[in-house]
């Protein structure tokens, strides 16, 4: 029998409600700054009225486009394999995106990032089932930072099978990486029937659309790319400081660009999300792993849900700046509470400081508090039978280890956790080295990398990857790709 999925709420069915009716309120008054010319005229012609330098949206424009947005997308592996269900309560995790620093355990200190780091986070990232799809999410130093954002996607799709979330820098940035994408899945049609990938496109704060985001919105739209929508109100600082409010401004802006995307292409995938952030007072920090923060990503993938739109957020990851004590509260709190929620796309295992950083050790040690989580949400499952009857033959026998219940079902039951998660006698521990968790997690980093397996691409399309990657490069005079 089907078990009881656990779910959390924050806001009760008429106060989601009303946050909906207050956002579209909000667009119809203050309305949205726009910058793209061509995301203007959009607008313009749907009937959206310029004010100034803003565009004030009416609500039957905003519900036209929330009705055509699809409640549920499907997303491939490179293989051409279903690997994320997104909508309803299903949850997937990702590392997040994208880190210019990488924590150096060796040196106790973040340094940038290279390609060898980049390489190696997508090779480690292949390898680990709980989570469903890549990043990318290191930007590279060693390349001009023209290129970087195609550059990151490159490396991932030469070296993983997995699906990819990403997003794009500059405005030509996304017109290479749809190639390259096209490239890997065998034409753009296919890719659009098919999906490899989501683009990230984040508005800012407060009620603003940039000119390369809206960009990023059309073009995913046109290309039948999922966008994801990334809103970052700061409590107090770039949004009302209250956190039902905050979560009224991200409302505002999700829907603006929903707004956008579908003016450009109706019924084009749109996921839902952001990386909202209560605002440190003290220190001028965006603090990811306060407890304020999942409670208002918690609240709007609520709000995404009422509208049936697939939802994601930035959590499981920690502002420590090591993987410590700190680093390991603030993602497994946050791993939970995302599950709970059912938020479809979750992005941050392994990241620390502010999302600055990421730690391959840590990215090891998140996955199994990712995979903690996805077993929390499948719940506990009822069994068939009598259990009364089951417990008396048990108690009489004195056998629990050895009945063929016990061996049919432990398996299904209980997570078996990797060799990370310590559950040995103190004895054991300390005749094993008495190592802490980090460097329990940096010896699995050593054994993992110390193999060159990884699923490769095949040589055709592998080839031609290289070859629009190093015209890039040349475009901007670098001459040769560098080696990881």
């Amino acid at each position: 029998m089907a078990a009881f999925r656990p779910t959390l709420q924050l806001l009760e069915r008429q106060d989601t409600e009303l946050v909906l009716s207050q956002a579209l309120a909000v667009l119809e008054t203050a309305g949205v700054l726009v910058e793209n010319p061509e995301a203007r005229n959009l607008l313009a012609e749907a009937g959206a009225r310029t004010d100034g330098a803003r565009i004030k949206i009416p609500p039957e424009i905003v519900q036209d486009s929330i009705s055509t947005v699809p409640s549920r997308i499907l997303v491939y592996d490179r293989d051409g394999d279903l690997a994320m269900d997104l909508g309803g309560d299903r949850v997937h995790f990702d590392p997040g995106s994208a880190a210019i620093h990488i924590f150096d355990l060796g040196s106790n200190r973040r340094r940038q990032v290279t390609t060898t780091d980049a390489v190696t986070l997508t090779r480690l990232v292949d390898q680990l089932p709980n989570y469903a799809a890549q990043a990318t999410a290191l930007a590279p130093a060693d390349v001009p930072g023209e290129i970087c954002d195609r550059y990151r996607l490159y490396l991932v799709l030469k070296h993983s099978s997995k699906p990819v979330v990403t997003g794009t820098f500059l405005k030509d940035g996304f017109a290479p990486m749809k190639a390259m994408l096209a490239a890997v899945r065998g034409g753009e049609r296919e890719l659009a029937e098919r999906p490899l990938a989501i683009f990230d496109c984040c508005p800012s704060p407060p009620l603003k659309w940039s000119d390369l985001t809206c960009q990023a919105l059309m073009d995913c739209a046109r290309s039948g790319i999922p966008a994801e929508l990334v809103s970052m109100p700061l409590t107090g600082a770039t949004s009302p400081v209250t956190l039902r409010e905050a979560v009224v401004q991200h409302c505002a802006e999700n829907l603006s660009g929903i707004v956008i995307h579908q003016l450009a292409a109706s019924g084009s995938p749109i996921i839902y999300g952001g990386s909202p952030a209560a605002f440190d007072m003290r220190r001028g920090t965006t603090p990811m792993g306060a407890i304020e923060t999942m409670m208002m990503d918690a609240a709007y993938a609520q709000v995404g849900k009422h509208l049936g739109i697939p939802t994601h957020a930035y959590m499981a990851l920690s502002d420590s700046k090591c993987p410590d004590f700190q680093a390991g509260f603030e993602t497994g709190i946050g791993a939970v509470l995302a599950a709970l929620a059912g938020i479809n796309v979750v992005s941050g295992p392994g990241m620390l400081d502010f999302e600055m950083c990421q730690s391959l050790e840590k990215v090891l040690l998140d996955h199994d508090i990712c995979g903690m989580a996805l077993r929390l949400v499948r719940g506990i499952e009822k069994r068939d039978g009598d259990a009364v009857s089951l417990i008396n033959e048990l108690v009489s026998m004195s056998g629990f280890l050895s009945h063929d219940h016990t061996r049919r079902f432990w398996r299904r039951e209980l997570t078996i956790p990797s060799a990370l998660v310590d559950r040995d006698t103190y004895g054991d521990w300390e005749r094993a080295g008495a190592r802490w968790a980090h460097q329990r997690a940096h010896d699995d980093l050593m054994h993992r990398t110390s193999f060159s397996d990884f699923p490769t691409l095949d040589p055709q399309r592998s080839s031609l990857l290289d070859e629009m990657m190093l015209a890039e490069a040349r475009a901007v005079g670098l001459e040769r790709l560098p080696r990881p």
